[in-house]
């Protein structure tokens, strides 16, 4: 989701997954009730940006479960053959709905941990303070809402007719499984977030600082913002891509809660979760013997494909968003 978040005095825009660092506002708009425009703004953003990039974050998914290389016109093709155009858009509905919630838990939580490491102290936070902040407060929001992301996986490989909506998938899912299948990929998804938010945070911060001292401007132009935040988000992507593997793989894992055979999953490979596959290392370990270290970056091409769509059309329509709201990007 696009967000805005604040270096010092100066807004910029960035650009990374869920697991980013949080949004940061000024006292002024704390004090004036004025961030919950920007969380709005961002909310809607966010959601019309996801909504139209779903079929590439679909293929996304499909890749990476697939154990043997797939191209992503073979990909498209099967999806299109088996559920039609509107397959496209499957999961993009609970991955809107979880935008509010997620961005409210982290906001909260980031501007609680904040004021628990700098106390009564005014000061500016340095970037190893704000990374913790925000690693924390990323780690918190994606702890209460990782069902959803659950339910998003499955949602997203499910065959036409498994599932008639949100609600029918979690009844199933418990039902067959049980609550732990809720939290499955959890530890991996967490490993990310440090690789993740460092990288995109620590990048960005190095680009722009070197950018201003080697251009006489206090205030980089958006454009070059932009660049930045692509590099960093990109580099962060680069970096912990092969836990967001491992987590949409055992995410996609249909267990049986008795000894009877699991109800039959929606995606057209040989299940990952065999007997001794059905943790982190299990999987990791499996891919690197069976599909090699290129098997951990699989679907990573639509997940770059997506980024400059992405990026431009949450910019348009959170600047039409928030001018709507009474918020100006200055």
């Amino acid at each position: 989701m696009l967000q805005l978040l604040q270096d010092e005095d100066e807004p910029y825009l960035d650009i990374g997954e869920d697991m980013n660092v949080p949004d940061d506002f000024t006292p002024t708009e704390l004090q004036s009730g004025m961030w919950w425009r920007h969380l709005a703004a961002g909310g809607v953003a966010g959601a019309v940006s996801r909504t139209c990039t779903a079929p590439l974050d679909r293929i996304k998914v499909f890749l990476q479960v697939q154990t043997q290389k797939t191209g992503i016109s073979d990909s498209l093709r099967y999806m299109l053959r088996e559920g039609g155009l509107r397959s496209m858009w499957r999961g993009n509905g609970i991955n809107v709905l979880k935008i509010a919630p997620e961005s409210a838990l982290k906001f909260a939580a980031y501007e609680k941990i904040k004021r628990l490491i700098r106390g009564d102290d005014k000061r500016q936070m340095t970037i190893g303070e704000r990374f913790i902040a925000g690693a924390a407060a990323g780690g918190i929001s994606q702890t209460v809402i990782y069902p959803m992301e659950v339910l998003k996986t499955r949602l997203a490989l499910r065959k036409t007719g498994q599932y008639t909506g949100i609600v029918d998938a979690a009844k199933k899912i418990y039902v067959h499984e049980g609550v732990r299948s809720f939290y499955r990929g959890y530890i991996p998804n967490m490993l990310g977030i440090i690789p993740y938010a460092g990288i995109d945070l620590a990048v960005y911060e190095t680009l722009k600082k070197k950018y201003l001292s080697s251009h006489n401007t206090e205030q980089p132009s958006f454009l070059v913002l932009l660049a930045c935040g692509s590099a960093s988000s990109t580099l962060g992507q680069v970096c912990s891509y092969p836990l967001a593997l491992v987590r949409t793989r055992l995410q996609a894992q249909v267990v049986a809660k008795s000894k009877q055979s699991p109800p039959m999953g929606a995606i057209p490979l040989k299940q990952a979760g065999a007997a001794n596959d059905d943790n982190m290392m299990g999987v990791f370990r499996k891919i690197l013997r069976t599909e090699g270290i290129c098997g951990l970056y699989r679907g990573i091409t639509p997940n770059f494909i997506k980024v400059l769509p992405a990026v431009s059309i949450s910019y348009v329509v959170y600047e039409y968003s928030s001018r709507c709201l009474g918020v100006n990007m200055t």
